[in-house]
């Protein structure tokens, strides 16, 4: 069974609102420029250009996260189309379960 089977993935549509807009302020501000400016992905750790970074929540937005700093890191798009709307903990378990033999 793949993780992404049973993820509750429903939010209010207004916290989400209010969250997207708190992450648009965020990305203006510079801290994110700073960590943008580092070029290394948060979840892979290849360096890649800056300009192809962007800005992803830990615990998504729409499971309850928040956009504060402690919550988004630079990532490639890569990774951040391959994380979806799984946290870390469930990340790992998906890669865990598609690596046992069954």
């Amino acid at each position: 069974m793949n993780v992404g089977d049973w993820v509750e993935t429903t939010a209010d549509p207004a916290f989400v609102r209010r969250e997207r807009e708190k992450a648009r302020a965020l990305r203006a501000s510079a801290w994110w420029r700073a960590q943008v400016a580092r070029g290394v992905c948060h979840y892979c750790g290849r360096k890649v250009p800056p300009s192809e970074l962007t800005m992803d929540h830990v615990v998504p937005v729409a499971r309850g996260g928040r956009s504060r700093p402690g919550n988004v890191v630079p990532c490639c798009r890569a990774c951040n189309s391959q994380k979806g709307c799984l946290t870390q903990a469930e990340r790992i378990l998906d890669e865990l379960a598609s690596e046992s033999p069954s």
